[in-house]
C-alpha cells in the first residue's frame, strides 16, 4: 500500500521551523493540520499494534461500536476488525465512559488511568444533569449496592435502575442507573463492541472485569503530555475540551520548563513537545474516511485546523447521529453514511460534499470511499459509491 510507512519510522518526519527571529513561531492554520495529522496517524497508515494505536490516542472515541474499527482501519495498515475484536474478547481493550463523559475504546493499562482522573467530569455532569433528581438519594450506598448488582452479573443499566429503584421509590431508575455510571467504572462488557455483533449493553466494574485496580495516584501531567503527543500543539483550553478537565492551566505552568511553546494566527499560546513531529505544512495529505465522533474532530477549542469555517454552515447540516466525516488535504470536505442491506446483499456509501472539487479530488474521494467501503461492508455482494453536492 502506496501510503504505508514502517513502524520504526512511524513519527520521523521533516520538521517545519520552530522559530522566527529568536521568537517562538506562529504556526499558521496549515503547519497546525499537518502536525495534528501526523500525530493521528492519518497522513500514511501505521504498522502498528492495535494496543500501540490506542495508547499513542489516548483511546478513540466510541458510542457507534462500528465507529473505533473505521478510524482504525483509516490509520493502520492491513487492519483487520478481528485485531480489536479479539483484544475486547481476551480484556485487552474495554469500551468505558472516559473524556467528556463519553465512551472510549482504550487499553485495559489505560482504562485503570484514565477513569480515576476523570471522575470529577463524570461528578460535574451527573449533577447538572440529574442532581435534582437525586435528592434523597444516599449516593454512597447507591454505589454499593450498583457494584454487587454488576459484579454478580454483567447486567443492562435499565436492569441496574429497576432493582435500585426498589430502594428508593419515587425516582426514575434511568436516572439511578446514570447516576452509577458516573460514580462507579463500568465497562461495556462483549459481545458489544465485537464487529458486527448487536448485542444489548451490559456493565461490569472495570475492576472486577480486569482483575485490577483502578490507579490509586494517577498521573495527570504524564496523560497530558501525550495529550500533546497525539494532538498537540494545542492551548490550555484546547486540553480542557479534550477533556474537561479543569485547573489545567496551572499544570501546563509546572510542565513548561519541558515544552516549547508557539503561537497560532490569533496570537493563542500552544504547548508542544520539544521533539515532537511537525511537518513542513506543504506534506501531502491523502483522503481519509473517519467515524462519526473521531477524536480529531472533538479535541480542541478550536477547530479550524481540520474544519474550515467557510464549510462550517453546509456542514451543520449534513453533520448528523450516524455519519463520518471525510478529509480531503486534511480538512473536512463532507460527511458520508453507510446504507447496507444484507438481505439484498448490497452496500452503499453516500458522501456528501461541502462544495464542489476539483476532477482529480473527486476520484480520489471516490477512490478511498471504494475501499473504505469494501471494509465496512465486507460481506456485500454489490457495492457502490454515491457522491453528492451540498448546500
Amino acid at each position: 500500500m502506496a501510503d504505508v510507512m514502517p513502524s520504526g519510522a512511524a513519527l520521523t518526519v521533516r520538521r517545519a521551523s520552530t522559530s522566527v527571529g529568536g521568537a517562538e513561531a506562529v504556526l499558521s492554520p496549515r503547519a497546525l493540520n499537518r502536525a495534528l495529522l501526523e500525530r493521528q496517524l492519518l497522513l500514511r497508515r501505521q504498522t502498528l499494534r492495535v494496543s500501540e494505536a490506542l495508547e499513542h490516542l489516548v483511546g478513540l472515541q466510541a458510542q457507534n461500536p462500528n465507529g473505533p474499527y473505521y478510524g482504525l482501519w483509516s490509520r493502520l495498515a492491513d487492519f483487520h476488525p478481528d485485531d480489536l475484536a479479539g483484544m475486547i474478547d481476551r480484556r485487552l481493550v474495554v469500551r468505558i465512559a472516559l473524556m467528556r463523559w463519553t465512551l472510549h475504546v482504550v487499553t485495559a493499562r489505560d482504562c485503570l488511568t484514565l477513569r480515576p482522573l476523570t471522575q470529577p467530569v463524570m461528578e460535574r455532569r451527573m449533577r447538572a444533569l440529574f442532581g435534582s433528581q437525586l435528592e434523597g438519594v444516599d449516593l454512597d450506598r447507591l454505589v454499593v449496592l450498583g457494584r454487587e448488582l454488576v459484579e454478580q452479573q454483567p447486567r443492562s443499566l435499565g436492569d441496574v435502575g429497576r432493582i435500585l429503584s426498589e430502594q428508593w421509590p419515587g425516582h426514575e431508575p434511568s436516572v439511578l442507573g446514570n447516576a452509577l455510571a458516573a460514580l462507579a467504572p463500568l465497562v461495556q462488557v462483549p459481545p458489544r463492541g465485537v464487529w458486527g455483533d448487536t448485542a444489548q449493553v451490559t456493565l461490569a466494574t472495570a475492576e472486577a472485569w480486569l482483575a485490577r485496580p483502578l490507579e490509586p495516584e494517577p498521573d495527570l501531567d504524564g496523560v497530558l503530555l501525550r495529550y500533546l503527543a497525539a494532538f498537540g500543539p494545542a492551548s490550555v483550553a484546547d486540553a480542557t475540551t479534550w477533556c474537561r478537565l479543569t485547573g489545567l492551566r496551572e499544570v501546563f505552568e509546572r510542565l513548561r520548563p519541558r515544552l516549547r511553546t508557539f503561537a497560532d494566527e490569533s496570537g493563542r499560546e500552544l504547548f508542544d513537545l520539544p521533539h515532537a513531529p511537525r511537518p513542513d505544512p506543504e506534506t501531502p495529505a491523502p483522503v481519509r474516511f473517519l467515524p462519526e465522533y473521531d477524536n480529531l474532530l472533538l479535541s480542541h477549542a478550536d477547530r479550524t485546523r481540520v474544519v474550515p469555517a467557510e464549510r462550517r454552515p453546509t456542514l451543520g447540516r449534513a453533520w448528523r447521529i450516524g455519519n463520518g466525516s471525510v478529509l480531503h488535504d486534511g480538512l473536512v470536505c463532507g460527511v458520508w453514511r453507510l446504507g447496507h442491506d444484507r438481505n439484498a446483499g448490497s452496500a452503499t456509501l453516500v458522501v456528501t460534499l461541502a462544495a464542489r472539487l476539483p476532477k482529480r479530488a473527486f476520484a480520489a474521494v471516490a477512490a478511498e470511499g471504494r475501499r473504505h467501503l469494501r471494509f465496512a461492508a465486507s460481506d456485500a455482494e454489490s457495492h457502490e459509491v454515491v457522491l453528492e453536492t451540498g448546500g
